[in-house]
């Protein structure tokens, strides 16, 4: 019998100490048997009995009582002293470790290249973004803010011309140009003003219209103000646009899109969501 090769001494030996082991079980058995049919009590009965069977009135052994009280004493120290109820939580815990873990984190990405920065961010794109805004970028036929010119001058033209909502800002949603009484001829000059004098782009394909802009900048200025910083957040601010640090504001407040709200993504960190408007300014870029 291949399986019981008792010329292997770990074969044997493991037999042996399997006969062994049933032998004493046996033998131990066999005592407890014949105890529980032999053996008197020799304590006195308490006064109380049930169908003949009386019970013994047998003292707390010596090693019970203290494991007793030892847990007592361990119980008033681990509520009191060791874990008190008021200071401590599950999701206090989570948070603790979640700032841990995220200092670890910035500390080891702190000093990024551009070009790392935005590989991280198409990443994080990919698989927190891409399933509403498309894997490229475009918005999926309009289900999304298509941000292939989001970020570029041809954004902000489209901007004026369409309006912009969800973005939860006290101010109010923009209305379109048409609502606005902006003449359809000012809307590239005022692009071309935004986005050489007021934005993060700091160039414009319509040099000889940025003076023509300004002027018809002073519609958009009663709201984002002349300096186009949105009057201290009740209106975007425009100097941010075209810079991750934009995109970096969206994420945080969140937007209400065409087919859902966006959220504000909350398990980005700062580092993070930097990535993302890195990479989201580069589709506009076309890097």
């Amino acid at each position: 019998m291949q399986w019981l090769n008792l010329e292997d001494n770990v074969n044997l030996l493991s037999l042996i100490g399997a006969i062994l082991i049933i032998l004493i079980t046996l033998v131990i058995v066999g005592r407890m048997f014949k105890q529980m049919k032999e053996k008197k009590g020799e304590s006195e009965l308490s006064e109380h009995s049930w169908d003949g069977i009386g019970e013994y009135k047998n003292a707390v052994p010596t090693g019970w009582a203290v494991v007793f009280f030892l847990t007592i004493v361990w119980v008033i120290w681990y509520f009191l002293w060791g874990y008190p109820l008021n200071s401590f939580s599950s999701i206090g815990q989570y948070n603790e470790e979640v700032a841990t873990h995220n200092t670890k984190f910035e500390e080891k990405f702190k000093n990024l290249s551009p070009e790392d920065k935005i590989a991280m961010g198409q990443n994080i794109f990919l698989v927190q973004c891409s399933a509403c805004h498309g894997i490229t970028g475009d918005g999926i036929n309009g289900k999304a803010q298509n941000l292939n010119i989001w970020g570029s001058e041809e954004g902000i033209i489209n901007v004026i011309k369409h309006g912009s909502k969800g973005m939860n800002f006290p101010g109010g949603e923009m209305l379109g140009a048409a609502d606005l009484g902006v003449a359809e001829e000012d809307i590239p000059a005022i692009a071309a003003y935004v986005a050489k004098d007021l934005s993060a782009i700091k160039k414009t394909a319509n040099e000889n219209l940025v003076a023509k802009g300004k002027e018809a900048y002073a519609t958009c200025a009663a709201c984002h103000g002349e300096d186009g910083k949105g009057q201290d957040g009740i209106f975007p601010d425009l100097t941010k646009y075209g810079s991750a640090a934009f995109v970096v504001d969206v994420l945080h407040s969140g937007k209400a899109g065409f087919i859902g709200t966006m959220p504000s993504f909350p398990t980005l960190n700062d580092i993070q969501k930097e990535a993302v408007g890195e990479y989201v300014i580069s589709l506009s870029r076309g890097e």
